[in-house]
């Protein structure tokens, strides 16, 4: 009895041990595909997340104490003359070069003017002619009028010789005025500075042939007074108000990296050119030892008055588009606003809005591509904007 009963129990350890091992194979089945079915999950999840664009928000921050409004400009000499000649000749020597400072009154170069020397000494013979004459009609006129008085001569005949004297003498005030004429122009052979300053431009040598006048020549010298110079630059139409007449700048050249020099604002032109939406101004800057130059470029930092009820963001948020200018906002949910705004002033890196933003709006600092009202977006490291006045009139602008 103990044999059968030995074999019936074999087949039962068989079929537990088949379903345990099915048992097991079916909880490794089922906890692969839970398993696979979490990663896909996951793995969607993530897809989404980073399929959605990622921006960085500041918040408008309102408007300080003003900044600075970069711009270029040209330097120009306080006063520059151009020398030209009054008489025709030669060049016969001239005493300074360019860069030489020269005081009121230093003769910078001598005409020879053969032809001028020549009319004068002509003019001064035709005076002796003319007073010689006027002598000789004196003489004649005296004695016609002693005679007068008896029936010797008629009374046409002593006024003709009266007249005649009278005429002889005017032709002697037209000689002498003809010689002084002559004598001003000998006067003009010597080129002399105007004022004290600099030459900043030699365009003649010695025996080189001097026409009259400007028109159709050259400046021989100039001369310029450098101790100050005019800064003239074009400030653009929005920003006319805050640059009244005083305000200070600061001007930097090329050849002085990192040095700065003081200057004001003295006149607005009190126009804009239509043709560039600017108005021009007029800065003046002392030069005492000549570091600057007349014609150097300058950029020129103008400190500009801040404007009230006023929000301040980064020109990177602004966008710019056919029906106007935006900045994308984003809200509690996550999803953009897009809100239209107006410039108040630009200032370079910075812009200052005058209407569209409330100080709490959150600002998408840099919006991507195509950005639009109702697109969601994730949000990373929101900070609170610090948004600054600009330093360059040339910022990054978003287009």
């Amino acid at each position: 009895m103990a044999a059968p009963e030995a074999k019936s129990r074999i087949p039962r350890r068989l079929r537990l041990t088949g379903i345990w091992f099915l048992l097991a194979i079916a909880v490794i089945v089922v906890y692969g595909m839970v398993s696979r079915a979490a990663q896909n999950s996951s793995l969607q999840r993530l897809t989404e997340e980073e399929a959605l664009p990622t921006v960085a928000v500041i918040t408008p921050q309102r408007a300080g104490q003003g900044g600075t409004l970069d711009l270029p400009g040209r330097l120009d000499a306080y006063i520059r003359a151009p020398i030209y000649a009054r008489v025709p000749g030669y060049l016969k020597s001239w005493s300074y070069d360019i860069g030489s400072r020269v005081k009121a009154g230093a003769v910078l170069g001598v005409i020879d003017t053969p032809d001028l020397d020549q009319q004068l000494t002509q003019a001064r013979a035709d005076l002796n002619v003319a007073k010689a004459n006027a002598k000789l009609a004196q003489i004649s006129a005296a004695r016609w009028q002693a005679l007068a008085g008896t029936d010797a001569v008629a009374k046409q005949d002593v006024d003709q010789r009266t007249y005649a004297y009278n005429a002889a003498v005017a032709q002697v005030n037209a000689s002498e005025a003809n010689v002084n004429r002559l004598v001003a122009e000998e006067g003009f052979k010597r080129l002399v500075a105007p004022f004290d300053g600099i030459v900043t431009a030699r365009q003649t040598d010695i025996g080189a042939l001097i026409d009259a006048g400007d028109a159709g020549g050259t400046a021989l010298f100039v001369v310029s007074a450098i101790n100050k110079l005019r800064v003239y630059v074009s400030v653009p139409q929005n920003d006319v108000p805050s640059v009244p007449p005083g305000t200070r700048a600061t001007i930097s050249v090329p050849e002085h990296p990192g040095k700065l020099f003081s200057g004001t604002v003295e006149t607005s032109a009190q126009a804009v050119n239509p043709s560039t939406g600017t108005t021009l101004m007029e800065i003046i800057v002392d030069n005492p030892d000549g570091q600057m130059m007349p014609g150097d470029y300058a950029s020129i930092h103008l400190q500009v008055a801040a404007i009230d009820n006023v929000l301040s963001v980064p020109a990177s948020a602004l966008i710019f588009n056919a029906e106007g200018l935006w900045v994308a906002t984003v809200g509690t949910d996550g999803r953009v606003l897009l809100k239209k705004v107006a410039i108040a002033r630009d200032l370079g890196p910075v812009v200052e809005l005058s209407s569209g933003l409330s100080p709490d709006d959150r600002v998408i600092e840099n919006p991507p591509d195509g950005v639009s009202t109702g697109d969601e977006v994730r949000v990373v490291s929101p900070t609170v904007g610090s948004t600054s006045p600009g330093r360059s009139k040339s910022g990054n602008e978003k287009g």
